[in-house]
């Protein structure tokens, strides 16, 4: 590799800054708009809802919505003049709208401040160094945050790298009094040897900011880097607190890690955004499995904070309440979705609630004051593992309500019947595994001449990142969930390699499972929409999300209805409408057939689609709308493998 002389990154900074007045921070102060609705959290509002109550855009004249706009992730004259800059296209964002302007993270993780009424951008935050150097090697953020302290000091606060800014959001430029010239490194205090990354958005909770971290949760090695959960201040950036996912010697919660194994254990991340109670001042933290995700014998017992919904007081860090969704994981069943802060009505009783959707299918639902269940949740006997050494939860955690929304474990009844000869198929393919009732635990490769487990849901399975919206008028919640089985087993690695004594040996696609002639082993629907009422703790309806391979040249002539696109989309719901994209294929973990290019726009009340476009690429961002100057639009982030990453506003003209 050519490393550049001095003279030419100087000469690639000035190209950098001939390229685009991105890189030239306007002093012009904010606009101000009339009629603004705003968005200003990653979910909408700290409860995490991704509901907006405007309805100037609704069930009369949805049909007539038209682009209004479009916004490329990476400017194409910053990409011509600096030479060697790529950036991906999977495009994770959902922007910030506050005060007439949009606030997002373009390709190469820096924050743009956007025009929302064309996308053009007011500045663009500068990179810490000139040329090449200071616009790789960061993955986008889905979302930044902001915060206001008096009528003056309006801040973003963004992570890049490991490196968490604080940005004036009228100029774009870096608050010098915040961490060390106006940025904080993150990775202190992670461990000097971990390369800190999060892909979530932080959120700012009585002057707190609460930031997270993904230290992988299935690395080779036994010994990991525990995602602690830490509170800064908002003003200085000065650490307040730190929360030890895995605790320490003395904490609550290490009497459930067996032998020293709290001592090397990494990973219980928090892969997601927060939620928060404001005036309670509490913050509510999804954790996800610790190392590996697969296998758990170096980690006996529950393993607190693993797979919890942990509510911490947001000003000491201090826990409050939790609860454990999944012990002692070894189905990589993280929490992925940000939880849901929900005021429901139950038999006559009012609840401030928080409800956690997960990846094995279930809706979760506490008193978000006490962590009381509010509906019964039994720990219910599951399958011990056959694997040696390892030590499964003899049970688990059900909720007696809500009921399961995804089919949970497998049986012959649910392989894919569209024909007789596919299902001779299907069976021979499934004959060739394990299957059985859900927390099924993952088998050697070849116990019983076996290839494995099909475990269902997978770990894409049920909700995911997207999470659900709710609408806090009428208790519901919408939420995008996939059916979708994965390949769980394992095999003792290479001691060269690994000091762990099993593994998965299996790549992120060797985990899928393609059923007969190229179509899903199972019979749909593949992604659903599922409406659920809170306040009854029941399933109003379920609908396909998407067509699915219903067009497959055995189905086409069998003139089936849509049969639902296993891929992860964000929905965002507004007063009549629930808007949903597809995923796109361009996140590797998607199901085979994930993902598709259509964006729709249903009626929220009965499921029926009441528009759709084909975006030319898949969504990869959850959608989120405003209103400015009296004119609602709807953005969502859009990007494939052949399509590049931009920003999509829609508008009925």
């Amino acid at each position: 590799m050519r490393v550049p002389t001095r003279r030419a990154v100087r000469a690639v900074a000035a190209l950098v800054g001939a390229a685009t007045v991105g890189w030239v921070v306007s002093s012009a102060q904010t606009p101000t708009p009339s009629a603004i609705g705003e968005w200003r959290y990653y979910n909408a509002d700290a409860a995490g809802s991704k509901y907006s109550s405007l309805d100037a855009i609704n069930r009369s004249n949805v049909g007539r919505l038209t682009v209004a706009w479009k916004h490329l992730a990476l400017d194409p004259a910053l990409k011509t003049s600096v030479r060697g800059l790529t950036a991906g296209n999977y495009y994770r964002v959902t922007p910030l709208m506050v005060n007439g302007r949009l606030f997002v993270q373009n390709a190469v993780g820096l924050v743009e401040a956007l025009d929302p009424a064309t996308g053009r951008p007011a500045w663009t935050q500068k990179p810490l160094e000139p040329g090449l150097a200071g616009l790789t090697g960061a993955t986008v953020a889905r979302g930044v945050a902001y915060w206001r302290g008096g009528n003056s000091d309006e801040r973003i606060l963004t992570i890049r790298k490991n490196l968490l800014f604080a940005l004036d959001a009228r100029t774009g430029e870096v608050v010098p009094s915040f961490g060390q010239k106006g940025r904080i490194d993150l990775q202190l205090g992670a461990g000097a040897e971990s390369a800190y990354n999060w892909g979530g958005a932080p959120i700012v909770v009585k002057d707190v900011i609460v930031v997270g971290s993904n230290l992988g949760d299935f690395p080779t090695k036994r010994a990991g880097i525990p995602g602690d959960i830490r509170g800064y201040d908002v003003r200085s950036g000065k650490l307040l607190w730190t929360f030890h996912v895995i605790p320490h010697p003395g904490e609550f919660g290490h009497d459930t890690w067996e032998g020293d194994s709290a001592e090397y254990t990494g990973a219980t991340n928090m892969w997601t955004s927060p939620s928060a109670d404001l005036e309670l001042g509490y913050v509510y933290i999804p954790l996800s499995s610790p190392t590996n995700d697969w296998y758990g014998g170096h980690r006996p017992g529950n393993n607190l904070f693993s797979d919890s919904l942990v509510c911490l007081d947001a000003t000491t860090g201090k826990r409050v309440w939790h609860f454990q969704i999944v012990h002692h994981d070894l189905w990589d069943y993280d929490l992925p979705a940000s939880p849901i802060l929900t005021d429901l009505t139950v038999d006559g009783r009012r609840i401030k609630a928080v409800t956690q959707l997960t990846k094995h299918g279930f809706a979760f639902v506490f008193d978000r004051v006490t962590g009381r269940p509010v509906w019964p949740i039994e720990e219910r006997p599951v399958p011990p593992s056959p694997v040696p050494g390892e030590k499964a939860s003899p049970t688990q955690p059900f909720p007696t309500k809500p009921p399961a929304f995804v089919r949970q474990g497998l049986t012959v009844d649910d392989l894919n019947d569209f024909t007789p000869a596919l299902r001779r198929e299907a069976q021979a393919i499934a004959d060739q595994y394990t299957y059985g009732q859900i927390f099924t635990p993952p088998p050697l490769l070849g116990t019983n001449g076996k290839k494995g487990l099909l475990q269902m849901p997978g770990w894409v399975g049920g909700a995911d990142w997207n999470g659900g919206a709710f609408d806090p008028e009428t208790g519901s919640l919408y939420i995008p969930a996939v059916n979708a089985p994965i390949i769980s087993v394992l095999s003792a690695p290479d001691s060269k390699v690994s000091d762990f004594r099993y593994m998965n040996p299996l790549g992120i696609r060797e985990r899928t499972i393609v059923g007969p002639q190229g179509l899903p082993l199972l019979k749909p629907p593949y992604g659903v929409i599922v409406k659920m009422d809170l306040n009854r703790g029941a399933i109003d309806w379920s609908v396909a999300n998407g067509d699915g391979p219903r067009d497959h040249p055995l189905l086409k002539e069998q003139n089936l209805p849509p049969l639902g696109q296993p891929g992860r989309a964000g929905p965002l719901l507004t007063k009549s409408l629930l808007f949903l994209g597809e995923g796109d294929p361009a996140a590797a973990v998607n199901p085979p057939g994930g993902g598709g290019p259509m964006f729709r726009a249903y009626d929220k009340t009965s499921g029926a689609v009441l528009w759709s476009t084909d975006l030319g690429a898949g969504t990869t961002g959850s959608p989120m709308t405003y209103a400015v100057n009296g004119q609602q639009y709807v953005v969502v982030a859009v990007g494939s493998t052949n399509h590049p990453a931009e920003l999509v506003a829609f508008t009925v003209e």
